[in-house]
């Protein structure tokens, strides 16, 4: 059989998880000559040999590659055959090309790593920087592309000549592993005072472990920056730690030893264990079982606790036979971006921290832990960082676009040629530390990927904190630059309308806390008919005040007091529960009246945190979300009658009228009706009055397609309850999965509304 030859292209995340070593060794395998390296774009093999052997490479790379690869696209091109091949090699990457191929996201150990670190005989027992092709860091390391260890961290550390054989051995699963390295080569921990004394110890884990049982808290750098851990056992720590970082509700994640300590302290569903062991290993809120006995001040006045198993070496030997959870909480400043920097740690958190396991191998990229859940068989995610992002999506985009996303949660997404590249989780714009990572993370994206942005989309609300930055001085942008903007809710429907690969129009019900409106007023429970360019607002939560503006969010007191004045008028000071009698009522009254600071909304999640003080579960929240978390996790979920409400056609729009809402709860409290019962059938109404609204505008509008969006969808009874009925009556429902439904979806479904817009 004569001889062929082929150049084959493969784009997708194939740069720096094995691929090249796998195509090697397929390629010999099969008795080929050529050979392969990273290009712009991803992969280019350049094989020949027999035909039946080049058919049988091309099946097994396409259907078997490795683990943590994730091909988008082959191209296959004829070439005349070249006898100079005579065996195959790996190639020398090329220099100064501008790349379009995708980076990996960080991935935790892999099982025969961890066999490494704790196999006595092994030259990598207890070395907290094992990793292999199939493992370990990625993004947080790379400083450029093409993924080569020159263009990581890594390239301070030159490998011993046992890793550079093994590097160089195609038979090796550390075959041009980038971060490979060893004892005697690599990185190294160290343990310090949080005065910055370093303290020499042999071995530093052991030692950790100790002062850790002593009752100590220890800033651990990981992967994409410092953790605060201690004894998640120990209640008096963790209320130290909660003083010290001035984190006195918001629960804090913990990290435990084994499936079988979960198993231990939580229910935990299959779906659930396959999330905890993916090799994303994010934290994943799980359900605390009966059993669970762990101090109340670690995750408080909630039903679930975060947790996480081990993703790193070093991780794995922090636990001994005696210690099962690690409290594993973010280490920063409370509000501000993860720290990741050793003297930033030793500044920023001498104040928290008693002692710092430290290392020097350097993180060049921050990334948060990821967190999700799952909810109707599936996984949800509510924070996308390690292990998740950065995530490229295929997008036929017709522009370089730079979506800056919204002011909480943000995150980012470019676009060049035909993908998307949404970035982790950056956090919320409310402060300098918090918007210099913004700005740090849009100038990484660009040089990375070599897009010079012909647009920039902002979100409509005129206040946004991007809208003060000179970013043309940042990108170093000399030529014009289109500005575009997009609506917050629109945006949310058509971040789930890519995710889930629809181009047509839906019913789009966006239920958030915040986003500025056409009108100049806040929405939030929104029913809008949309494509991905364009929106009509068919119907709403009617509009109620927040006195005080932002402090109403922060003081959902306030906002309790204004429904009941928006239901009772004049006469609500009769109606006022004794639990906010105290208030100052007449402040309230007047400031609404006076139309001072006041601002309107139709947010169903300002309306979940109204709710939630007038029944008398919270007066002041310490978190975002807390008031309305509060409420779904005491309703009683036995519990299926609801609360009446009207719905008023005004002109062509509907209006959700609580008012009969508000009275059904006020009679209740009268009655003595216990809390949890109130909540379910205010969690049964808000589903309810869902329904009938998505019913209406099926009849108006002839669009049976539902997409459901926004951070209140977190809510599990909501969502769960909501796909239910829609389901019961017929509609194509459509949620987010791997996209969060929250305010970090947004820049995504930013640029695909202004990739429509541009013609």
């Amino acid at each position: 059989m004569s001889k062929k030859r082929k150049v084959i292209d493969v784009y997708g995340i194939v740069q720096g998880v094995g691929f090249r070593p796998f195509v090697y060794n397929l390629a010999i395998k099969n008795s080929l000559t050529g050979y392969v390296n990273n290009n712009s774009n991803g992969v280019i093999i350049d094989i020949q040999g027999e035909e039946d052997n080049l058919k049988a490479f091309i099946v097994e790379l396409s259907k078997n590659p490795p683990l943590l690869s994730k091909i988008k696209k082959v191209k296959i091109t004829e070439k005349k055959v070249n006898q100079k091949y005579t065996d195959f090699y790996i190639k020398l990457t090329e220099k100064n090309i501008s790349p379009t191929t995708y980076i990996s996201p960080d991935y935790s150990i892999c099982d025969k790593c961890k066999t490494e670190i704790f196999d006595k005989n092994n030259k990598r027992y207890r070395y907290p920087f094992t990793n292999c092709t199939c493992c370990g860091p990625r993004f947080s390391i790379i400083k450029g592309l093409p993924y080569d260890r020159d263009l990581t961290t890594m390239n301070e550390f030159e490998m011993c000549e046992s890793c550079k054989a093994e590097y160089n051995n195609p038979e090796n699963r550390r075959f041009h592993a980038q971060p490979n390295a060893c004892p005697e080569c690599g990185p190294i921990v160290f343990l310090s005072k949080s005065n910055g004394e370093l303290i020499k110890y042999e071995d530093p884990l052991t030692e950790t472990i100790k002062l850790i049982k002593e009752g100590n808290i220890i800033a651990v750098k990981g992967l994409g920056g410092f953790n605060l851990s201690c004894d998640a056992k120990n209640e008096e720590t963790i209320r130290l730690l909660r003083k010290r970082k001035k984190r006195p509700q918001k629960p804090f994640a913990v990290m435990m030893r084994d499936l079988e300590v979960v198993k231990k302290y939580c229910n935990l569903s299959k779906e659930e264990e396959a999330v905890l062991l993916s090799n994303k290993r994010p934290i994943v809120l799980l359900e605390k079982n009966k059993n669970y006995g762990l101090p109340n001040n670690l995750a408080p006045n909630n039903k679930r606790v975060g947790v996480m198993l081990p993703y790193t070496p070093l991780h794995y030997l922090l636990f001994d036979e005696n210690t099962e959870i690690l409290v594993m909480t973010s280490g920063n400043i409370s509000g501000e971006p993860i720290i990741y920097k050793n003297n930033q740690a030793l500044e920023k958190l001498n104040n928290i921290a008693d002692y710092y396991l430290l290392n020097n191998r350097e993180i060049y990229m921050s990334i948060d832990d990821s967190v999700t859940r799952v909810i109707k068989n599936r996984e949800r995610v509510i924070r996308s960082a390690r292990g998740y992002s950065p995530k490229s999506i295929f997008m036929n985009t017709k522009s370089e676009i730079l979506a800056l996303g919204s002011e909480l949660k943000n995150t980012i997404s470019v676009s060049n040629k035909n993908d998307v590249f949404m970035s982790e989780y950056i956090g919320d714009l409310k402060n300098i530390e918090t918007t210099n990572k913004f700005e740090r993370v849009i100038s990484h994206y660009l040089k990375i990927y070599s897009i010079k942005p012909k647009i920039i989309v902002y979100d409509m609300h005129p206040s946004f904190v991007y809208r003060d930055i000179n970013l043309k001085d940042i990108l170093n942008i000399n030529e014009d630059v289109k500005i575009m903007e997009t609506q917050h809710h629109h945006s949310h429907v058509v971040s789930c309308m890519v995710e889930n690969d629809i181009n047509e129009q839906v019913i789009g019900i966006a239920y958030d806390g915040t986003g500025y409106g056409d009108d100049k007023k806040i929405w939030g429970g929104e029913f809008l008919l949309c494509n991905r360019k364009e929106y009509v607002r068919i119907g709403h939560l009617q509009y109620f005040n927040l006195p005080g503006g932002e402090s109403a969010i922060k003081n959902p007191w306030k906002i309790a007091l204004s429904l009941l004045y928006k239901v009772y008028n004049d006469d609500f000071i009769n109606y006022i529960p004794n639990n906010l009698k105290n208030k100052s009522v007449s402040v309230i009254k007047n400031i609404i009246d006076k139309k001072i600071n006041s601002p309107e909304t139709s947010s169903i999640g300002r309306l979940f945190d109204g709710i939630s003080a007038l029944i008398g579960l919270i007066e002041e929240i310490s978190f975002e979300g807390e008031a309305a978390i509060i409420l779904e996790n005491i309703s009683n979920e036995e519990i299926i009658n609801n609360y009446k409400y009207n719905i008023d056609k005004i002109e062509d729009r509907y209006i959700i009228k609580f008012n009969e809402i508000i009275i059904g709860i006020v009679n209740d409290i009268r009655n003595k009706v216990t809390k949890d019962i109130i909540s379910a059938k205010f969690h049964n109404t808000v589903v309810e009055f869902t329904i009938d609204m998505a019913k209406r505008m099926r009849e108006k509008t002839k669009v049976n397609k539902v997409i459901l969006t926004g951070g209140v969808f977190q809510n599990e009874i909501l969502l769960d309850r909501t796909i239910v009925k829609l389901i019961e009556n017929n509609f194509e429902v459509i949620t987010h999965a791997i996209i969060p439904c929250n305010d970090s979806g947004i820049s995504l479904g930013q640029l695909a509304i202004a990739n429509e817009k541009i013609n």
